[in-house]
């Protein structure tokens, strides 16, 4: 949980303000990782490997378009996020906004 935001890995759904988030396997993925570690700042490249591993053949561009569907859905207003947040110049961090 952070804030009114819920993460429940075992059921695999995501609740913000009650209401069920429908997420795409990657999309959960990033959104877990960082719940549960609420404030701490994730490279893209850390984000990377929790969602594929040191093997894939993806780019750091995956991740931002998981953040910029995540904010779609969890923000109240997506283009001014107060809980999934940039931190310029070196990744994302969720906060309980």
């Amino acid at each position: 949980r952070v804030g009114t935001l819920q993460v429940d890995p075992v059921r695999h759904e995501v609740r913000a303000e009650g209401n069920e988030i429908p997420c795409t396997p990657g999309e959960f993925q990033v959104l877990e990782a960082m719940a549960a570690e609420p404030g701490r700042v994730f490279t893209r490249d850390q984000l990377l490997r929790h969602l594929h591993g040191f093997d894939s053949y993806v780019t750091a561009r995956t991740v931002d378009v998981h953040v910029m569907n995540l904010r779609r859905k969890i923000e109240p207003d997506p283009r001014r996020p107060t809980r999934l947040l940039t931190v310029y110049g070196i990744g994302y961090k969720l906060s309980d906004g």
